[in-house]
């Protein structure tokens, strides 16, 4: 039996699949030529560049071939169509083309040898099409429904996101995923904390302490950083905003393979602070010089030259900063999808939750809006495959209480953010609320008593100044706890806390 008439019997997509009578695009010759190609030299499938997987095919029986095909190759076993014939001996699709037969006429000419690159390729680009096809014949279906609701806004928001995930090659119908896939990805995590000491399996916060306690950023987490005002919440997104960024930078410097960097290029969506202000933390940061005296120019010749090569030294840094103000959910998950899709974005922070706005739907209620702005955030973590770390304010009941340590139903406004979120860390400084309490300094003529306040409120003061802990009140794959920190409040820097400075009563 020719090639020629094996094709045209292949049992291919439900012509459903047509738009308006023409047909889908695919090439089932090249489909053909390059299982052929595999069944042949098994070594093609370590060449490929497009991420082919077994749904870039069309013909359904093509796709179980090649899923088959890439498990056994899994497995260390040659594939060939000898080897190949026991799993399709009951295949009714494969008996319809003259039975396991057909497997050795895949591989009669070889010439997908010639380029299974192109081959591959074409496979996989004639997938997206297709893709697109669908994804536009529901949009153009949606925007004719009137029947509901009109929601134009919403609308535009669903085609991006299936537009962001076929410029991913994602499929809209691969909602499962083999365990097969899903255990090597874990494997790699494993191997990656290996390699890193034991201590780091996602994207690093610069802070090897809080590297310790939660083993990294990891990829699809919602971590909610939270605290009162002056706590440090903006300083501390910064500094691992920059820390995740700069590790990245030099790593490819170094000629690390990225897949093994725990850095990542990273967005900031600042929503409180221009983005101009933020540059200038990171370079007050970096120059350790004081942001209120570059604020108010009051610098030597000296410092200034301190940060303009600390300016030269950042200009390749992967750090993108978004200052719109008034972002909806719907506004931001767009522009982090175009960063993601530009700049393959490994981590976002966003300052703040609560000044992102809902849908609209739900703005006659606060709590509902929280509640759908923190499932978004959620939602995007796991669409884009990224940590993401959202701020978030604390209500007034921490300051009515003795002990000013954070609890997490001092979450502010709705309880799904405690819900929604994989990890909940709290920011405390208690040299902030130490220092409120400042006794007046003893005179000659002070009492003793005076005096012994003055004391006890200085060997405290000692204990505490430039010292903050980050209480990880929520962690969902692991356990909870305080990690202290040191803070340089003069340039908005937080840093590991030498072993020696290391209180028990936080612990």
């Amino acid at each position: 039996m020719a090639d020629e008439d094996l094709l045209i019997r292949s049992p291919v997509a439900p012509a459903a699949g047509a738009v308006q009578g023409r047909a889908l695009p695919a090439n089932l010759e090249a489909e053909a030529a390059f299982l052929g190609a595999v069944l042949i030299d098994n070594r093609v499938l370590e060449e490929l560049v497009a991420p082919l997987r077994a749904e870039h095919f069309f013909v359904p029986l093509h796709q179980r071939i090649y899923e088959r095909v890439v498990t056994l190759v899994d497995r260390q076993m040659v594939v060939t169509p000898v080897t190949l014939k026991p799993y399709f001996d009951g295949d009714e699709a494969l008996a319809q083309l003259g039975g396991t037969g057909y497997l050795a006429q895949l591989t009669a000419d070889g010439q997908g040898l010639l380029a299974p690159r192109e081959l591959a390729q074409q496979i996989y680009d004639l997938a997206l099409l297709r893709e697109l096809v669908s994804v536009g014949r529901e949009l153009v279906e949606s925007a004719l429904d009137t029947s509901e609701e009109v929601e134009p806004l919403r609308q535009i928001e669903r085609a991006e996101a299936a537009l962001y995930r076929v410029a991913e090659g994602a499929s809209e119908g691969n909602e499962a995923q083999a365990f097969r896939q899903s255990s090597l990805t874990a494997i790699q995590q494993i191997e990656k904390a290996l390699n890193s000491g034991g201590h780091i399996s996602g994207r690093t916060t610069g802070l090897s302490d809080l590297n310790g306690k939660i083993g990294g950023l990891h990829d699809s987490d919602l971590i909610i950083l939270a605290g009162r005002p002056a706590m440090g919440k903006t300083s501390l997104a910064t500094n691992i905003a920059f820390n995740c960024a700069d590790r990245y930078r030099r790593d490819l410097k170094d000629g690390i393979d990225m897949s093994k960097s725990v850095g990542a290029p990273t967005a900031f969506f600042s929503l409180e602070m221009s983005a101009d202000q933020l540059a200038t933390r990171i370079l007050a940061e970096q120059a350790e010089i004081s942001s209120e005296r570059l604020r108010m120019g009051k610098i030597s010749h000296d410092d200034f030259q301190r940060i303009s090569r600390a300016s030269q030294t950042l200009n390749d840094l992967p750090l993108y900063i978004d200052d719109t103000p008034a972002l909806t959910i719907g506004a931001l998950r767009t522009r982090a999808r175009r960063l993601k899709r530009r700049h393959d974005i490994g981590l976002i922070v966003i300052d703040y939750l609560q000044l992102l706005q809902g849908s609209g739907r739900a703005n006659d209620n606060r709590v509902n809006e929280i509640s759908e702005i923190s499932r978004g955030l959620k939602t995007l973590a796991k669409e884009l495959s990224v940590p993401v770390i959202a701020l978030s304010q604390l209500s007034r009941a921490v300051e009515s209480r003795e002990d000013k340590r954070p609890q997490l139903s001092d979450l502010r406004e709705s309880g799904s953010i405690e819900q929604d979120a994989d990890m909940v860390w709290f920011i405390f400084r208690e040299e902030y609320y130490h220092n409120a309490a400042k006794p007046d300094d003893p005179t000659e003529t002070s009492s003793a008593d005076a005096v012994a306040k003055y004391d006890t409120w200085m060997q405290r003061h000692l204990e505490v100044v430039n010292k903050a802990t980050v209480i990880v009140a929520k962690q969902r794959h692991g356990s909870t706890g305080n990690v202290q920190l040191k803070f340089v409040s003069e340039f908005t820097k937080f840093m590991d806390l030498a072993p020696e400075y290391q209180r028990d009563d936080y612990d």
